[in-house]
């Protein structure tokens, strides 16, 4: 029995790191992207084609794609704040903030969902709640501290955008606990179709992309995006679910940051001082805690 709980662990562990590597991956490969496109339109259309994937998928899975009425207005909500504010905000971002910056802010969602709880769901943070929200602004306060955070410095536009995804990821956190009566599978397929038309119709209204502008490197950036970031990561992250506890899958996702900005030092030589350190093990004590007390 021992050995097969486990091995149970042991592919949890494996699925998790999958999935926390490839979503880490995804931020320099963003980066490297809307360096040819804009940010609104290479996500948005990213979303469409990871959507036609994960309906294979979900068809291949032996689920149906079907939507109950009721169920749509809730399932809008949900890709709203898990994939349209989460996904394009956080694309935005990275047009006035370096991978670092960028994915340190908005890995501070679980900070967020204990601090809203509080108004919405009338829990009050306890004493290691509060002890997370400390550490996780004071990590953030860290982080902006540095001149190149000054408004004239033109990063105030990226510093809000990736709170707003942070904070809108964990409302939606708080408001969609009741699961949708949908598979999962098919549950994201739908969330990232619903996104993808609103983000391609603003890039092409407001962005100007030019549709013949991507070299090899940004294709090759696109479809890790799509196929790995949006598709395959979001199956190994269900299977991880499926073998290990909630929170400690939740907790294994810190990973993310970390290994962003590690890759982000490596691939682009973005700074890795004694403030991004201290930001990041602030930022990331803040959020185990929230993640423990949640």
């Amino acid at each position: 029995m021992s050995n097969s709980v486990g091995n149970h662990r042991a592919i949890g562990v494996f699925y998790l790191v999958v999935t926390a590597t490839g979503w880490a991956l995804g931020w320099p490969a963003m980066k490297f992207l809307i360096r040819e496109w804009p940010p609104l339109f290479a996500r948005g259309l990213s979303c469409l084609a990871a959507a036609a994937l994960l309906a294979m998928v979900a068809r291949h899975m032996g689920e149906s794609l079907a939507v109950p009425k009721h169920a749509v207005p809730r399932l809008i909500f949900a890709s709203f704040t898990n994939v349209f504010a989460w996904m394009g905000f956080s694309t935005l971002t990275l047009k006035w903030l370096t991978v670092g910056e960028a994915v340190l802010l908005v890995f501070t969602m679980p900070i967020w969902a204990t601090l809203l709880a509080w108004p919405l769901l009338g829990t009050r943070p306890s004493t290691r709640g509060v002890g997370a929200l400390v550490l996780g602004l004071a990590g953030v306060g860290v982080l902006l501290g540095g001149k190149d955070f000054s408004i004239d410095g033109g990063k105030l536009p990226g510093v809000v955008f990736a709170l707003g995804a942070a904070m809108f990821f964990a409302l939606g956190s708080i408001l969609n606990r009741a699961p949708l009566p949908i598979a999962r599978a098919a549950s994201v397929m739908w969330q990232v179709g619903l996104a993808g038309p609103p983000m391609l119709l603003l890039g092409l209204l407001f962005e100007n992309p030019d549709l013949g502008g991507l070299t090899a490197t940004g294709w090759a950036a696109l479809i890790y995006m799509t196929v790995v970031g949006m598709t395959l990561c979001y199956l190994t992250w269900f299977a991880t679910l499926r073998h290990l506890r909630p929170e400690m899958a939740s907790i294994g996702m810190l990973l993310v940051p970390l290994i962003g900005v590690i890759s982000a030092a490596t691939i682009f030589s973005e700074p890795l001082g004694w403030r991004e350190a201290a930001a990041l093990c602030l930022t990331l004590s803040g959020v185990t805690l929230a993640l423990r007390h949640s």
